[in-house]
């Protein structure tokens, strides 16, 4: 192993006592793959399994907690008890292989998905539709507002998706608070407009991050993890900007959370709003935070250099690896052995079954070009 990549192996041992056996992570994405009831399927059993050898730390794919923030088809569940024993097979899968399991909680608010949605009605923090294209699905329709008794409805089933995650065995939740989902519709300026209490925009976080601890406290017998994941800026304007980010890291960071996870498809991307300077997002962000918290870097991250660059200049505490676990579910393994040249960083369209991917997933990674890199054969239809 060459010397650059070494700290990416070394352990890590929480302030509440979740150790971890190394700085990797296998980023949340969203796999389209459970079964026709929303609950875990034997494909996605595979899939998390053949990763759970090599990262210290699997999060998984966002399961939603609310019947109306349903965002994706075939999007997995954790609304109602029936999830469970599905949910603890997965906690299994992922302890087989020596990797931690973190299930990041969802509700997608005014992206959720009508056709998927109870009465096919989107709700937010306020009647305000979202601009343009976001995520998988073109939403143009205007949320309903939320009412306070609803808002604190919302806070509840995410607690009680935390009991379920603890009952299924696994190490912690990640609330989903980026990618202009319902808890980023409550902290940006654009989408809340409210005129109760939760027009303070940091509020719907904090009284989550509240319940889902009470919840921890309640029913958790060993040490179990609570991290919140962000968007650093938005395009929306007024939108989030560096400014407001680094308000609410401060509120989290008050509200003890275990780590944050910052959502970014490049690491090195540089702030376009709230701030003047040279550096990156993630170097920004990191200084601010100035160790008060481990953070979690992300973004097109292929190779252990890129890894290792990440951690070092970057100077985050963990790197979650998303696409690139996928197109080669050893990476890690390979770069713990020094055999990094054997990485495989190209998929064919034969590649399925030896990348144990499951088939919604990869019917997707063949329509959508650019979103993975599917490297054609010359027989290549797609």
């Amino acid at each position: 192993m060459k010397s650059n990549v070494q700290h990416l192996f070394q352990d890590f041992t929480f302030k509440n006592g979740v150790h971890v056996r190394n700085r990797l992570m296998m980023a949340p994405m969203t796999t389209f793959s459970a079964d026709s009831n929303d609950y875990v399927s034997q494909e996605e059993l595979d899939y998390y399994k053949e990763r759970a050898n090599g990262v210290g730390t699997i999060i998984t794919a966002c399961a939603y907690v609310s019947k109306n923030g349903k965002g994706f088809d075939r999007q997995m569940g954790i609304d109602h008890d029936g999830t469970i024993d599905g949910l603890t097979k997965l906690a299994e899968v992922i302890h087989s292989g020596g990797a931690k399991g973190v299930v990041q909680l969802y509700h997608g608010g005014r992206l959720a998905v009508p056709r998927l949605t109870p009465n096919r009605e989107t709700v937010s923090a306020s009647t305000v539709p979202p601009l343009g294209d976001r995520g998988f699905y073109s939403i143009e329709q205007a949320p309903r507002a939320l009412t306070t008794e609803e808002v604190y409805e919302i806070i509840a089933d995410f607690g009680e998706a935390t009991r379920r995650a603890i009952v299924a065995g696994f190490d912690g939740v990640e609330l989903h608070g980026a990618t202009g989902y319902l808890l980023q519709q409550f902290v940006s300026p654009h989408s809340n407009l409210r005129t109760d209490e939760f027009q303070d925009r940091h509020l719907f976080a904090l009284k989550l991050i509240d319940e889902v601890k009470q919840v921890v406290k309640k029913h958790a017998t060993k040490p179990f993890l609570i991290g919140y994941r962000f968007s650093p800026e938005e395009p929306e304007t007024p939108g989030i900007t560096m400014k407001e980010t680094f308000a609410l890291i401060d509120a989290l960071i008050g509200a003890d959370l275990d780590y944050l996870h910052i959502a970014t498809t490049n690491a090195w991307a540089k702030a376009r709003r709230g701030i003047e300077s040279e550096k990156s997002r993630t170097e920004l962000i990191t200084e601010f935070v100035n160790g008060r918290v481990p953070v979690i870097g992300v973004g097109n991250i292929h190779t252990p250099d890129d890894a290792a660059f990440v951690l070092e200049k970057g100077k985050t505490d963990f790197i979650a690896l998303g696409r690139a676990v996928v197109v080669d579910p050893h990476w890690v393994e390979k770069a713990n052995a020094g055999k990094e040249n054997t990485i495989i960083h190209h998929l064919t369209e034969n590649d399925q079954h030896e990348a144990v991917i499951p088939t919604p997933l990869w019917k997707l990674i063949l329509e959508v070009k650019g979103w993975f890199p599917v490297k054609e054969t010359q027989e290549s239809m797609y």
